[in-house]
C-alpha cells in the first residue's frame, strides 16, 4: 500500500488550511516520517511560501504529469528535517484544469512507495479543484473555524467526501477563541460536532505566532513552544494512533446552539 494519502481541505477558504498542512507535515515528519506536502491549488499556490521552500522550486507536478520531468526532479527537500520532509508545488501560471482526477491519482500512486504520508493541500470550494486533489486521498481532513459559514460549508464538504469513499474523515477546529464561546460569540465545540457528526482529530487555539511564522516561511511545528505548534505536533500524533488529550481551552459547555436548545425548549 505504502504512504497514507490524506487531503486536507474545507468549504471555505481562509480558515487555515495551508497552515494546516504545512505544519502536519512538519510535524509527521520530526517524529521520523518520510512525508511530502503536495499543494493542490494549481495557479494559486501558497504551500511553498508557508513553509519557506519557495525559492528552491525549479518543476513542479504539471511537469511531471506532462512529461517535462521525473518526479524526484520536482520534489524540494526541505533540509531542516533532513530526509524526512519534501514538498510537491503547484504550477502557478497554470489554471486548475490542467489536471484531471486520474493523473492526480496516478501521481499519488507514484509516490506511495517513497514515502509513509502524502499530504495534500486542496483549493476550498467544491469546483473541479476539489475533486482533483481529493482523487488520490484514502484519508480528509476537514479544517473549519468555529463561524456558522465556515461549519456549514465543512457540512457540505464532508458530504462529498463521504459519497467519494474517503475514511476516516476528520475534523481540525481552527482558530479557537474561549473567551468568545464563553460570552456566547463563537460556537463551541460541542456545537460544531452536533452539526458536523465527524470525530474530533485537534482544535487550534487562536495564536499570533501562526501569522508570523507562515511570513517568515517558518511552520510552528518546527518548535512546538507555542499553543498553535503545540496543538498541531498533537494532531500529528492523533494521526499516528497516539492517544494524546485535547489541550485545555477552558471552553464552556454552551455555546451558541445549546443556548437557544435551552431558551426553545428543543
Amino acid at each position: 500500500m505504502g504512504a497514507r494519502v490524506i487531503v486536507v481541505t474545507s468549504g471555505k477558504g481562509g480558515v487555515g488550511k495551508t497552515t494546516s498542512t504545512a505544519n502536519i507535515a512538519v510535524a509527521l515528519a520530526k517524529r521520523g516520517k518520510k512525508v511530502v506536502a503536495v499543494d493542490g491549488d494549481i495557479g494559486l499556490r501558497n504551500l511553498d511560501m508557508v513553509m519557506g521552500l519557495e525559492r528552491r522550486i525549479v518543476y513542479n507536478y504539471i511537469d511531471v504529469i506532462e512529461k517535462n520531468c521525473r518526479i524526484a526532479q520536482a520534489l524540494v527537500h526541505d533540509k531542516r528535517l533532513k530526509d524526512h520532509l519534501y514538498l510537491l508545488p503547484a504550477a502557478q501560471t497554470r489554471t486548475k484544469d490542467a489536471v484531471k482526477p486520474e493523473q492526480m491519482k496516478e501521481l499519488c500512486d507514484q509516490l506511495r512507495p517513497d514515502f509513509d504520508f502524502v499530504i495534500m493541500d486542496c483549493p476550498a470550494g467544491i469546483e473541479g479543484g476539489f475533486r482533483n486533489a481529493s482523487a488520490g486521498a484514502d484519508e480528509a481532513l476537514v479544517v473549519t473555524t468555529p463561524e456558522i459559514p465556515a461549519v456549514r460549508d465543512a457540512d457540505r464538504i464532508i458530504g462529498m467526501l463521504e459519497s467519494m469513499g474517503k475514511s476516516p474523515i476528520r475534523l481540525i477546529i481552527n482558530r479557537f477563541r474561549p473567551v468568545m464561546v464563553q460570552n456566547n460569540d463563537m460556537l463551541s465545540q460541542d456545537d460544531i460536532l452536533d452539526i458536523l457528526s465527524i470525530n474530533l482529530i485537534g482544535v487550534v487555539p487562536e495564536d499570533d505566532s501562526v501569522i508570523k511564522a507562515s511570513n517568515s516561511g517558518e511552520p510552528l511545528a518546527l518548535d512546538q513552544n507555542t499553543p498553535a505548534g503545540e496543538a498541531y505536533s498533537n494532531i500529528a500524533a492523533r494521526i499516528l494512533g497516539e492517544d494524546i488529550p485535547l489541550l485545555p481551552l477552558d471552553a464552556p459547555s454552551e455555546g451558541i446552539f445549546s443556548g437557544l436548545r435551552k431558551m426553545f425548549g428543543f
